[in-house]
């Protein structure tokens, strides 16, 4: 059995939605979205406790998990609109991260063979090794493009000696070919690594990094009127990968690595629902949320947002309507 409720702590879904077993196909025949815990953070660097992550995440809000949430401003309904279920979390055993990274790699396959977006509750940012490997083995390598929200940019050659962890997972997807450097976009970076090596290798890749300082100068719309140019030549799909220590540490605690400096937790929601409204996304993971480094619980729920963000987006997106960020909010 791969997956299994919630993996630590009480079962129960994101937000009251329906559960499916993902060894039962008839169970998310019609599907748009799965939810999927990916509970592992032996990954890690630092100070671990992100295999907690998708427990919080879930139940990461104040309002009755009954299944639905009508959006203010997008006047739809993320979880309503379209199908989305909650597969539990995977069985990720802490000792053999290579083994249960295959198993995430083979459960994102074949969720993406079914034609539905998966949406992965880590954990690590180690998971992003597999979990967008699995979507390229079914898409196609190099078919799809990357947008990745981090404080790190996780290129590392190998992680004290190791080759799978949270600092390596954006190298091992360009080095297997999953994903092609030059279409591959990083914001948010900032701090004191990787080195000059590390960088120097990432240019050669054709990476774009955007670090904090420039999207403080240049401002987020034109970065991401930059970025979506780049995402879209090329590929037919987008990953987008969130590390929710790319916001500042004063407003998202609850992580391993925390980086001053970073993102207002509305700059990343702003930046989610635009993703999600102008490109075609094919998944989706946030990650490395540590809940008991959390303070009043302000990073579970900003994680959970940043899920109900990107769920309501995508329903708008595919039901059409017109909508503008300046128009008076009575008269969308």
């Amino acid at each position: 059995m791969t997956n299994h409720g919630n993996l630590y702590g009480p079962s129960f879904t994101f937000l009251g939605i329906p559960a499916c077993d993902l060894e039962v196909a008839a169970s998310y025949a019609d599907a748009d979205v799965i939810i999927l815990g990916a509970p592992i953070d032996s990954g890690t660097s630092h100070r671990s406790g992100a295999k907690f992550g998708p427990q919080a995440i879930r139940g990461g809000d104040y309002l009755p998990h009954d299944g639905e949430r009508p959006h203010l401003a997008l006047r739809t309904d993320g979880l309503k609109d379209l199908k989305v279920y909650d597969a539990g979390d995977l069985l990720m055993p802490g000792g053999d991260l290579v083994a249960s990274l295959e198993v995430l790699a083979k459960v994102t396959e074949q969720i993406s063979r079914a034609g539905i977006i998966p949406v992965i509750l880590g954990g690590d940012h180690s998971i992003a090794s597999a979990d967008v490997a699995g979507i390229a083995k079914h898409r196609g390598l190099g078919k799809i493009s990357m947008i990745h929200f981090d404080a790190h940019a996780d290129t590392g050659a190998d992680q004290m000696g190791a080759l799978v962890g949270h600092g390596t997972p954006m190298r091992r997807l360009i080095d297997g070919g999953f994903v092609r450097g030059d279409r591959f976009l990083q914001l948010g970076l900032r701090g004191y690594w990787p080195d000059n090596e590390t960088l120097n290798w990432m240019r050669d890749q054709g990476m774009r990094s955007y670090e904090m300082t420039e999207i403080h100068h240049r401002g987020l719309g034109p970065v991401l009127d930059e970025s979506f140019a780049t995402l879209t030549n090329q590929c037919d799909g987008v990953f987008l990968s969130v590390d929710i220590d790319v916001v500042d540490p004063g407003m998202a605690p609850g992580t391993g690595t925390p980086e001053p400096g970073g993102m207002t937790s509305r700059e990343l929601l702003e930046a989610v629902r635009r993703i999600c409204l102008e490109l075609p996304i094919v998944g989706i993971d946030v990650v490395e949320v540590a809940p008991a480094f959390d303070s009043a619980d302000i990073t579970a729920i900003l994680a959970n947002r940043v899920v109900l963000e990107a769920l309501s987006a995508i329903a708008k997106r595919r039901n059409g309507t017109p909508y503008s960020p300046t128009q008076n909010l009575l008269d969308r």
